[in-house]
């Protein structure tokens, strides 16, 4: 994560500043320096996000867009370090996280890697389950969950709102039908979970779409992202994970738009301020702004 925090805020002080040498020094960094840091990023997303003049660098559509999610990770990148700092000490030790096998895959390893290299005495692990992480059984310290849990003794904090979209790969897409409304997905063969095995109702995305038949089913969502790259049909999936999958595009973006929660849970202990309940602080902001990061990077790939 940290490469593309660094080289968001290097956008941020461009589209402030309106030109790499006060952008430069507003970073202590070197102008020409900016300058490649703006072009990387515009290769990452794949678009143009400045018109560049003598006059200096003006926001392109896609530039403006990007400014609110860029500040929005800003934020949470400030108050995670204020949450770490706020401790007096660096954290160490082990400490496990639980979470569903998308969350687990796409989007906590690049959090955990940032938080890793802040507390180099950390022990990370994290486990991947197609259920519900039990905390009292103590299969792992802190559990991501997709919905709250209606009882219990949980301490239970809203991380952030997440997005999916209907996605195939690029090629399906160029040889089948073409996908013009809803009605038009009867024609195509469709990937997802496999009914009976949603542990959560907030996982049954086909069903809200009406899509009733599950031509290539698994409880896991790697699984389904490899079917839907090697072209077996499409599938909902979320917007951070299309983020750093290579040819895969969303479908029907306008008129299909799933949004849904994460949430931290916690044991009830760990409210007072032990290291569990810090590094769930910090977890909590840095999965904030990297939901908003690879969210933004896909809105700026397709524009």
């Amino acid at each position: 994560m940290r490469d593309g925090w660094d080289d968001m805020r290097v956008f941020l002080a461009v589209a402030r500043s309106e030109g790499l040498s006060a952008a430069g020094r507003r970073l202590r960094m070197d102008p020409a320096t900016v300058g490649r840091r703006i072009a990387r990023l515009e290769r990452g997303v794949e678009t143009t996000l400045f018109v560049k003049s003598p006059q200096g660098y003006t926001l392109t559509e896609a530039g403006v867009r990007l400014v609110k999610h860029a500040e929005t990770a800003e934020e949470a990148m400030n108050q995670a370090a204020l949450a770490l700092r706020s401790a007096g000490e660096g954290l160490s030790g082990q400490i496990r996280i639980g979470a569903p096998d998308g969350c687990a895959n796409f989007l906590l390893p690049q959090v955990c890697a940032a938080l890793s290299r802040d507390n180099p005495d950390l022990e990370l692990q994290i486990v991947a389950l197609p259920r519900v992480v039990n905390l009292s059984r103590r299969e792992a310290d802190l559990a991501v969950a997709v919905s709250p849990p209606a009882s219990g003794q949980l301490e239970v904090t809203e991380i952030a709102e997440y997005r999916l979209h209907l996605a195939a790969a690029r090629d399906y897409l160029a040889a089948h039908a073409p996908i013009r409304s809803l009605e038009d997905l009867r024609k195509h063969r469709i990937v997802g979970y496999i009914p009976d095995m949603i542990f959560d109702r907030e996982l049954d995305y086909l069903t809200d779409l009406g899509l009733n038949t599950v031509h290539f089913g698994s409880n896991s969502v790697p699984v389904q992202m490899q079917w839907l790259r090697q072209g077996a049909g499409l599938g909902v999936v979320h917007d951070f994970a299309l983020a750093s999958v290579d040819g895969l595009q969303r479908v029907l973006p306008e008129t299909v738009s799933l949004r849904r929660s994460f949430y931290l849970l916690r044991q009830g202990a760990s409210r007072r301020r032990d290291r569990i309940s810090r590094f769930g602080d910090a977890l909590v902001s840095e999965m904030r702004a990297e939901l908003t990061r690879l969210e933004a990077q896909v809105v700026a790939r397709e524009a």
